[in-house]
């Protein structure tokens, strides 16, 4: 498979991890648009928000719940931070993997852009 998060969770690239468990990855992104911006993978290939099955809605949970305690590790769960997760090309998705990008420390404005 030649997607990019499934070899970080294989450890063929090593991402630059601040939470692991059974279901979950979350990592440092290499281009930050915020001072934390840290992406939250499940370890079960899903390749955008199309593609979520019943069986997933609890793993789905888990990365925002996994979002919810780092938030509150990082400091600013109470002052406020972003969570979004793109789907397909035209809505910003570059790795068909699903993804939450957790961002925080900053203030945001809307629409994003």
């Amino acid at each position: 498979m030649d997607c990019l998060f499934c070899k970080m969770i294989n450890r063929e690239i090593e991402p630059d991890i601040v939470y692991e468990d059974d279901h979950v990855l979350a990592f440092n992104d290499i281009n930050p648009q915020a001072p934390t911006h840290v992406l939250v993978i499940p370890k079960k290939h899903i390749a955008t928000l199309n593609d979520i099955q019943e069986e997933d809605l609890a793993l789905v949970g888990r990365l925002h719940r996994t979002a919810v305690k780092l938030a509150g590790q990082y400091g600013f769960a109470e002052e406020g931070y972003r969570v979004v997760m793109n789907c397909n090309e035209n809505g910003g998705q570059t790795v068909f993997h699903i993804h939450l990008h957790l961002m925080g420390g900053r203030q945001f404005t809307w629409p994003a852009g």
